[in-house]
């Protein structure tokens, strides 16, 4: 339980600005479909999280421990400073024009995310729990959980978020997570 919640919350607060939030929020405005978008983003980030979680557990076999808790950790805390940094589109899918709204926002957000620190928070996460389900799952809902608001209310929403108070929060927890790690790495 404690990686799903902790997994949920650091993607949760990470996504809040981020380029795929803002893609949610593109999606909403020029299709008017939450559900069909929520549904993409469900899929898109299952693939996604799912690819980055076995590649963190399998990276994770390989470390003891404690080199493990400090890469975690050192990841952690260098994925809470990339936080500060404020995403846009870069036009990259601001223009998506498929008729189908699940596959554009299927494919859009899973292309998006590559790259993307909520996948490398997944990756280093899997690294560091045993669960791949839990860390999965948490990765996962934390991107649902930040998307729906963007996915509902479209671009009325977006001007009324204090998006760099939660981009600091999001960067103070990071780091706090990686520091945890880190004091647990030297512990050992």
């Amino acid at each position: 339980m404690e990686a799903f919640l902790i997994c949920l919350g650091s993607v949760a607060l990470a996504e809040m600005g981020d380029r795929t939030q803002l893609l949610s929020l593109v999606l909403a405005a020029r299709f008017q479909k939450p559900w069909t978008i929520l549904a993409g983003v469900l899929c898109a980030t299952l693939a996604n999280h799912g690819l980055a979680g076995l590649l963190g557990a399998w990276f994770g076999r390989f470390l003891q421990p404690r080199w493990l808790d400090l890469a975690v950790g050192l990841s952690m805390a260098g994925l809470g400073l990339w936080a500060l940094v404020p995403d846009d589109l870069d036009g990259e899918v601001a223009e998506a024009r498929r008729p189908n709204v699940f596959l554009t926002t299927l494919v859009a957000f899973f292309i998006a995310e590559i790259g993307d620190k909520t996948q490398f928070a997944t990756l280093a996460l899997a690294a560091a729990y045993p669960n791949l389900g839990a860390v999965v799952a948490g990765t996962t809902c934390g991107m649902l959980l930040a998307n729906a608001p963007a996915a509902f209310l479209g671009n009325a929403f977006a001007s009324r978020l204090p998006l760099r108070a939660i981009r600091l929060t999001a960067s103070v927890l990071f780091v706090v997570i990686g520091g945890l790690f880190v004091w647990r790495a030297l512990g050992r």
